[in-house]
């Protein structure tokens, strides 16, 4: 029967059975990752005495990550001026993001509360702190914070280039522009930045900047800070900007090899030692004594040959009497002139003939 109740009893089964699917046929949401765990710092004991050493463990870190570890005093207000950073130490993480060592445990430059604050040097930035009791050290309060100022940088880059100069080996600068937002409710004023440079995996030096200005909460300010490295520096740099005592941009930096100072030591182990010889050849010359003049060269004897002797010249032989030499004439050698001993002239051959 199609009866009104019938049909109220089939609509109902209708849409339980409907209501039964549903459930099934809903696609399930894929399982969320789960997020990275954050970096944590433990300690072995929660306070020791100078002198001494701490264990540290280190669970959350970026595999292969270089960790520095030091002691900072004030809870790090300062920043990293307020650690004893002469003392402190790296470890390497594994690749199961834990990492242990040992650290000395020295007085901080400045009072307690104290703690042993842990950055990784190198990749994504990772910051872990402990508390510590120093035995012996003093204690003070903390400064009072001004506002709840919270500056972040929107934007970071590095301006200029190396001139001839830096060629030959003078200090590479550099201007590190960024636009800086204040993200908290109280407004920035006269923030006193630190301006850190690295070179390669090593820890920056840092050295505050402070700046003359105010940046309103919600606001932004364009903020310029000069950079320099050492004389004949080169290799991969990196420049930091932090404010208390969080790293906020950090921009790489490659500066190229001195090829100027390298041809300047080229040419002077090529020029000194010329200049050298030179002067020690002039002295030479002055010291040695002076030679005679040469005279000059003799002609070249003329070949070997037999004597010419004009007729009627000879010698005698050596076994002849000596005789009176013969006046020559007068006309001898003139043109015509018969010489001594010839025949006379038209004189024929009177030898066995008559006349």
């Amino acid at each position: 029967m199609n009866t009104p109740g019938a049909r109220r009893t089939r609509t109902a089964l209708a849409t339980a059975a409907l209501l039964a699917v549903l459930p099934c046929a809903t696609p399930t949401r894929a399982a969320e990752p789960e997020p990275a765990p954050a970096p944590a710092l433990t300690l072995d004991h929660p306070e020791a005495a100078p002198g001494s050493a701490l264990r540290l463990t280190g669970t959350g870190w970026r595999p292969g990550a270089l960790v520095m570890l030091i002691i900072c005093g004030q809870n790090m207000a300062g920043g990293t001026n307020a650690c004893a950073n002469g003392d402190g130490r790296t470890a390497t993480v594994g690749a199961d993001g834990r990492f242990r060592g040992r650290l000395p445990v020295v007085g901080p430059p400045v009072p307690c509360p104290c703690l042993v604050h842990a950055a990784t040097v190198t990749g994504p930035a990772g910051v872990a702190d402990a508390g510590l009791v120093v035995t012996g050290h003093p204690v003070a309060a903390l400064p009072a914070r001004r506002g709840g100022e919270r500056l972040g940088v929107l934007d970071a880059r590095l301006e200029g280039a190396d001139g001839l100069l830096t060629w030959f080996g003078a200090p590479p600068r550099r201007r590190l522009v960024v636009t800086v937002a204040n993200l908290g409710t109280g407004e920035a004023r006269d923030p006193v930045f630190r301006l850190g440079t690295a070179r390669g995996v090593l820890a920056p030096a840092w050295e505050e900047r402070p700046w003359r200005g105010t940046v309103a909460p919600g606001g932004r300010e364009r903020i310029v800070l000069d950079v320099e490295l050492t004389a004949g520096a080169h290799g991969d740099y990196t420049v930091s900007l932090g404010h208390d005592g969080r790293v906020l941009a950090e921009q790489p930096w490659r500066v190229g090899w001195p090829w100027g100072v390298t041809l300047f030591w080229a040419l002077l182990c090529v020029v000194v030692p010329l200049a050298v010889h030179r002067a020690g050849m002039a002295v030479v010359d002055q010291v040695r004594p002076r030679r005679p003049p040469r005279l000059p060269e003799a002609p070249a004897a003329l070949p070997p040959g037999l004597p010419w002797f004009r007729p009627g010249t000879v010698p005698p032989p050596y076994d002849a009497p000596e005789a009176a030499p013969e006046a020559a004439p007068e006309n001898a050698g003139a043109p015509g002139a018969e010489a001594p001993g010839a025949p006379p002239k038209g004189a024929g051959d009177v030898s066995g003939r008559r006349p």
